[in-house]
């Protein structure tokens, strides 16, 4: 049997690309409150590498979980969405 991993992917809008090989990515998600059931927004910065340094702020990227890269970026960009 081969054990297939599956890795997790994030889409979010970078807001900062100030560091070399670097982008920070805000990922806002909708969650729902466990007792009363309303909907709310949560929002999460992540650091992703960037080996290009092609992806600029405002753009939409899908990111994918990788090994730890640096003390901070465990996630890695994969492409532009728009």
């Amino acid at each position: 049997m081969e054990k297939t991993l599956i890795k997790k992917k994030l889409e979010g809008q970078v807001v900062s690309d100030k560091m070399d090989k670097t982008v920070v990515v805000l990922v806002t998600t909708i969650k729902t409150h466990p007792k009363y059931g309303k909907q709310f927004k949560a929002s999460k910065k992540y650091k992703a590498h960037d080996e290009k340094n092609e992806y600029k702020v405002g753009d939409q990227v899908l990111l994918q979980a990788c090994r730890p890269l640096s003390k901070d970026k465990r996630w890695r960009v994969i492409k532009k969405v728009k």
